[in-house]
């Protein structure tokens, strides 16, 4: 039906239960297992207790081109402060292991979502030494944006090639790329996987620059405001959200809006008026659908964020032909 509008949710903690997935029916579209907060070991587990409980597909979402943080506490830091970022399992590293090939003096890193950020002054035999520009917290698992340059980074992570060879074991059908650059990254994706659903995530600066070339070798694409926030500045992610859905319209595409929709929610029963509104907004912005993220994964009311959702879309597609005519 071409105006059905779609829910994705991100299964975590909170949300993958027995009662939750009984209780969430055919309330949603896909449940999305983000492989950057599953072991690789839990996956098989994890597809078949939801398989269990719930009739609805499974995403298997990719780490993709990514740096993250692997900390062994949480770590505050002061503007001027220095520190050590070791090349193996120690304090504070990164992953995957493949990145320290491509870090060099002068490097500038966006660490997490406090505001972190760090530049490297200097390369040692076991770590390089960095300084704090920019105070704020290091926690483990966290994405890390070179600020000043493109590094050179696999499309995929050894841990996605696994959690793909898994997923086709278990006859998922619907898979996610990850921080999606180029052409290249998106035909190598079509032919790893086939006869099966691919979306392909809009949340780096070379993607926007890239969508027309982008378009032709997919259907299905993602805007991750969360991780394009870290490449543009935040008073642009608007404009590049409607940018991207404007052309995704000319073109035929389907457009899914992700991070943020209802993060409230993560503590509270009811959302804010400025959620409800950026929503209403998406979703008159010709949006395919939304995506839950933190609100499902590991908020208090994953299920009310659910319902909530589900009524703004109701009333949006009961009310859309009357403004039209206003």
């Amino acid at each position: 039906m071409k105006n059905k509008k779609e829910i994705f949710i991100t299964l975590g903690p909170s949300s993958i239960t027995k009662s939750f997935l009984k209780k969430i029916g055919k309330k949603v579209s896909l449940l999305r297992l983000n492989m950057s907060h599953i072991k690789i070991s839990n996956l098989s587990k994890q597809i078949n207790f939801i398989r269990k409980h719930s009739n609805i597909p499974i995403c298997i979402d990719t780490e993709g081109s990514q740096i993250r943080t692997k900390v062994k506490k949480v770590i505050s830091f002061k503007k001027g402060q220095k520190g050590k970022l070791y090349k193996k399992n120690n304090i504070f590293n990164f992953y995957p292991p493949e990145i320290y090939l491509d870090i060099k003096q002068g490097d500038i890193y966006d660490v997490g979502f406090d505001n972190l950020k760090i530049q490297i002054i200097k390369k040692k035999a076991n770590f390089y030494l960095f300084k704090v520009i920019s105070s704020g917290k290091l926690e483990s698992n966290k994405g890390v944006h070179c600020i000043n340059r493109s590094l050179k980074l696999n499309y995929l992570t050894n841990k996605d090639i696994e959690a793909i060879k898994i997923g086709k074991i278990k006859k998922i059908k619907n898979y996610a790329l990850s921080f999606t650059r180029n052409e290249i990254d998106m035909i190598k994706f079509n032919k790893l996987i086939i006869n099966s659903r691919k979306i392909f995530k809009l949340e780096t600066k070379n993607a926007i620059k890239n969508l027309n070339k982008l378009f032709k070798y997919g259907k299905d694409f993602l805007i991750d405001r969360g991780d394009l926030s870290k490449e543009v500045s935040i008073e642009k992610i608007p404009y590049y959200q409607r940018k991207i859905l404007s052309k995704a319209k000319k073109n035929n595409k389907n457009i899914f809006v992700a991070t943020n929709c209802l993060e409230s929610m993560i503590n509270n029963p009811y959302p804010t008026r400025a959620e409800a509104n950026d929503i209403y907004n998406i979703l008159e912005l010709d949006a395919k659908g939304l995506v839950l993220a933190a609100e499902t994964a590991i908020g208090k009311y994953p299920y009310e964020s659910v319902l909530f959702l589900k009524r703004m879309i109701k009333i949006y597609l009961e009310n859309k032909w009357l403004l039209k005519k206003l």
